[in-house]
């Protein structure tokens, strides 16, 4: 067979298979303008909700300027070749200690990217005498991650405190025989449900079970805890948790990661992880500016206090409204309805085409079928004006899509 004939059979994928209407519209569209609560989308404005920009440190005076003094400064290029062999800087070193130190550990190591940087997080801790236990609803990065592992991994039932210890049970039966060690791999925020992990629970099962902890803390950091410092924070667990995650792409509005832990794991890591050792160094106009974001988000606790009063706004005022929310307690906000695909597709384009508003929209496979996700990310920079213009156009697609008027609208190529 072709390597190729499997790509015409399978129609693109369980997502690809809808690009012929999609492409351009449900599935990589174009946001156009300042990055801001408002932008414009096939020439209109839009309200939008689908940004990760949480603190709204994305067009920050104080950040732009940052940043474009440091390309000014050092170009593009700067520093050149990866951190281990020609690219190191004093700024990134700088940044690292203080990513630390805010998240209670001792060091850190910054990442190129999140997703690369978890997955290769995962493959330089474990080795195939080793037992990965994770939560069921872990982030693609996360599961990539797990399946390069060639030692043995159970899977949880998501947030499932009593599933966890029993596939710690299993873990710890199998790693009496091979000698290995135990890696449980949580998130801190999850980003579909907007629920917390069960870190603190989990943690306390380190009494019975010898296992070490991961926290995916991507869309806690800067915006859960007294100081913006994570979800560990939060719950109050920070010294149980033996590595940490956050990345830069959500609440510092940039791009790469980090990693935090004790100072011998991050000095194993900075000389382990693949991903970082054959991979060029951040670019310092990026490492200035995100000094800048780091400085904002500590000093200026007003913009996490406007972000979470947006969202409760905006997650009070749906549920008031008998809309089905899940069980967030973050500033992650889903809608659940119910409805198929063609509902799905048919009710996001009234909310852009009518009524200006662009949020996220979550189908089968990521949730159950018969299921339908519009997913909101409220910011600092959103308004309660925003807030309310939105609940009002929630409420009217929502009696729309219960008098069935979403079912025979023909999906249209866009």
């Amino acid at each position: 067979m072709d390597l190729f004939d499997k790509i015409s059979k399978t129609m693109g994928g369980p997502i690809g298979q809808h690009q012929e209407w999609s492409h351009g519209y449900f599935s990589f569209p174009k946001l156009e303008g300042e990055i801001a609560p408002h932008m414009f989308f096939n020439g209109k404005e839009h309200l939008v909700w689908s940004l990760n920009n949480y603190l709204g440190l994305a067009n920050h005076p104080e950040v732009r300027e940052a940043d474009a003094q440091a390309a000014a400064d050092f170009g593009m290029a700067y520093p050149m070749g990866a951190r281990m062999m020609s690219g190191n800087s004093r700024h990134h070193e700088e940044l690292e200690q203080a990513l630390g130190t805010f998240v209670g550990k001792q060091s850190a190591f910054l990442l190129n990217y999140g997703y690369q940087g978890m997955v290769s997080i995962i493959d330089a801790l474990v080795d195939r005498n080793d037992v990965i236990v994770y939560d069921a609803e872990s982030h693609a990065c996360i599961i990539d991650g797990v399946r390069l592992h060639m030692g043995k991994r159970f899977v949880y039932q998501h947030n499932d405190v009593a599933s966890c210890e029993k596939q710690l049970e299993r873990a710890q039966r199998l790693t009496e025989q091979t000698g290995g060690g135990i890696l449980v791999i949580t998130e801190g925020v999850f980003g579909m449900s907007g629920a917390q992990g069960k870190i603190k629970e989990i943690l306390a099962l380190k009494d019975k079970f010898k296992f070490r902890i991961l926290i995916d803390d991507a869309h806690g950091f800067g915006t859960m805890g007294p100081t913006g410092a994570g979800t560990h924070e939060a719950q109050d667990c920070v010294d149980g948790v033996d590595v940490y995650f956050g990345t830069f792409a959500k609440s510092m509005a940039g791009i790469g990661a980090f990693v935090a832990a004790n100072k011998e794991i991050i000095n194993y890591l900075r000389y382990n992880m693949r991903s970082q050792t054959f991979a060029k160094a951040l670019p310092m106009p990026m490492v200035i500016g995100l000094k800048k974001r780091f400085e904002l988000l500590k000093s200026k606790p007003e913009l996490r206090e406007k972000l979470w009063a947006v969202a409760m706004a905006l997650q009070n005022g749906l549920k008031e409204r008998g809309f089905d929310i899940g069980i967030t307690d973050t500033m992650v906000t889903p809608v659940f309805l119910k409805g198929d695909l063609t509902e799905a597709t048919s009710l996001t384009r009234d909310l852009r085409e009518n009524y200006g508003i662009f949020c996220s929209i979550v189908v089968y496979p990521v949730i159950p079928k018969g299921l339908i996700e519009l997913r909101l990310i409220p910011t600092a920079m959103h308004t309660l004006e925003d807030v309310q213009r939105s609940l009002d156009a929630f409420g009217e697609v929502a009696e729309k899509l219960k008098a069935g008027s979403y079912r025979e609208v023909k999906m249209e190529v866009a």
